[in-house]
């Protein structure tokens, strides 16, 4: 009896740690090409903001940040940096610049969803037509699968 119990925490704890280990490393392994850092940088022009991640915000730690600088446009929003990679991730803009998942959540309502990002190295995130950037202040990434705030930036 006791060695099945013992087999069966054993398992548990593999089951579990591989289930982690493949929510991790799966957005990764499906994620499309990243831009180069030269696309990236083409694709910033003509920027109306600029921005930056960094990786000491409140809410950031050792699995949820972003770094690099984020040009933010009537047309797209690019990113020439990274991001911790992880499932699900959207970006949105905000009117105040949030570093908080507790902010994040209670603005979310006036926020403006821009798009999915894939990649988490560089980005390019097409602005839809109807959202103007410059009624904003802030943009920020969010993992909607497990509501965790990412990174965000303040430009303007």
């Amino acid at each position: 009896m006791k060695k099945f119990l013992l087999l069966l925490v054993s398992h548990g704890l593999v089951l579990v740690f591989g289930f982690a280990l493949g929510i991790y490393v799966l957005p990764i392994l499906v994620a499309p090409t990243a831009p180069t850092n030269e696309q990236a940088a083409m694709a910033a022009h003509p920027a109306v903001f600029q921005g930056k991640f960094r990786r000491d915000l409140k809410d950031s730690d050792m699995l949820h940040w972003g770094e690099g600088e984020v040009s933010v446009g009537r047309e797209r929003i690019v990113l020439l940096g990274r991001l911790a990679p992880g499932p699900d991730y959207k970006l949105y803009l905000s009117p105040e610049f949030v570093e908080t998942e507790a902010d994040f959540l209670r603005l979310k309502p006036q926020m403006q969803r821009v798009g999915d990002v894939r990649t988490f190295e560089n980005f390019v995130v097409p602005v839809p037509e109807t959202v103007n950037v410059g009624q904003f202040k802030a943009v920020i990434v969010w993992c909607e699968t497990f509501s965790q705030f990412i990174t965000a930036a303040r430009y303007q």
